[in-house]
């Protein structure tokens, strides 16, 4: 029986932009002079609060949409969600609850207008979703500079400009901050113990009604017993993460949207989702209604798109009334393509790799640049720079790719 080839061009071709990247972070991690340890608990904190808003565009991705830029707007709905719990003065826990459940028809209304726009723009949905993003930017402005503090008056202490009308320009969540966060908050030791033991429980299960192969859950309880064996028993692995500071339910919140991710994949609705994503034509010719499904995948992208930027203040403490919600898709989209998603395929492993990959390098960067070239700017120029070429590079060889589609159906019909 022969055994299939690896072509190491094409695998070279698929994973170029995640190729770059990694070399690209060893070079900025070996001169940018940070101790690995502090370079560790940076990426945890930034893994929790960044992975989860590049995890909800998996969805339209899968259903041919591709990059779904218009989370930018979901993104506006939790910051009006949050306006409202500082005005009332709800605090902790309960405040962002309550900031999560208002966000939920906010950004199901806005998803569904997007979803009616994207609908008419069959093939153009990225430019489409960018330009809308735009648009309620400038209604969000009229909203929060005019309409806020003016014709709907605010009440809370330092909410309003002073002297002026309108949101002030930088809100405090000093009331919610962490309030997702410090539930349960562990050193990385114990997280890995306690993470490591509910996978092998998971995998076990897995194996044990056949939905897993016996052989993967071996290999997998192995390499997680020797991770945890290495930890244990080698001062200097467990010395690199002694500043690492793992916020458990953050990081369960965002395994329940892998979960949700890989188990819609399987219903009825996820098969339409792939069906739609691969050919409209055929979708519709087999009786589903394309442009619901279409719908659908943005409210839900939108909707969960607003929880992760939920996630995001809520870890920061305080965000930019006019401006925290500007970068949110193009920092996403470029992220979930770094993993080695394209506009046409994105799984959840290539969503956490890419937004690691990404971060990281925008954590080195401005040091490694300052050691280079003494201007630590530099860096944040770079990493900028890098965001939109990801996003170009991969719009590029997208359209490559289809090319040589093409001509290998025209040698082939030959």
């Amino acid at each position: 029986m022969d055994k299939k080839k690896i072509d190491f061009k094409e695998l070279v071709r698929s994973n170029a932009v995640t190729i770059m990247f990694v070399a690209l972070c060893i070079f900025c991690m070996v001169f940018s002079n940070t101790s690995v340890s502090y370079v560790l608990m940076a990426m945890v904190g930034r893994l929790s609060r960044n992975a989860f808003i590049v995890l909800a565009l998996i969805i339209p991705i899968v259903a041919g949409m591709g990059i779904n830029f218009a989370i930018t707007i979901g993104a506006m709905a939790a910051q009006i969600a949050l306006l409202w719990v500082v005005e009332w003065q709800i605090t902790g826990l309960g405040g962002f609850v309550l900031a999560a459940l208002i966000t939920v028809p906010l950004a199901a209304v806005f998803g569904f207008l997007i979803g009616k726009l994207l609908n008419k723009m069959k093939g153009q949905e990225m430019i489409g979703g960018l330009i809308l993003g735009y648009f309620a930017n400038g209604l969000y402005q009229l909203l929060f500079l005019f309409i806020f503090g003016n014709l709907i008056p605010l009440n809370t202490p330092g909410l309003v400009i002073k002297g002026s009308t309108g949101v002030a320009n930088t809100i405090s969540l000093q009331s919610i901050k962490y309030a997702l966060d410090n539930i349960w908050s562990v050193d990385f030791g114990t997280a890995l113990y306690v993470m490591s033991g509910v996978i092998v429980v998971y995998m076990i299960l897995m194996a044990a009604f056949k939905k897993k192969k016996e052989v993967s859950a071996i290999v997998i309880t192995i390499v997680l017993g020797v991770c945890c064996a290495v930890y244990a028993f080698v001062p200097a692995v467990a010395d690199l993460f002694s500043m690492v500071t793992v916020p458990m339910i953050t990081f369960v919140v965002v395994g329940f949207l892998c979960v949700f991710n890989n188990a819609i994949m399987r219903t009825r609705l996820g098969q339409q989702f792939r069906a739609v994503g691969q050919n409209r034509t055929v979708a519709n010719a087999s009786g589903i209604n394309v442009d619901r499904i279409r719908l659908i995948a943005i409210v839900i992208s939108t909707v969960l798109a607003g929880w992760g930027q939920l996630i995001f203040v809520q870890n920061m403490g305080t965000f930019q009334t006019y401006g925290a919600h500007e970068q949110v898709g193009l920092y996403a989209g470029a992220a979930i393509l770094v993993g080695g998603a394209s506009i046409r395929k994105a799984t959840n492993k290539q969503a956490i790799l890419g937004c690691f990959l990404f971060h990281l390098l925008f954590e080195v960067a401005p040091s490694a640049a300052k050691t280079i070239f003494g201007d630590a700017a530099i860096g944040e120029y770079f990493r900028v720079f890098i965001s939109y070429g990801v996003i170009a590079m991969a719009l590029v060889m997208h359209a490559w790719s289809g090319v040589q589609k093409k001509k290998k159906k025209a040698l082939s019909a030959q």
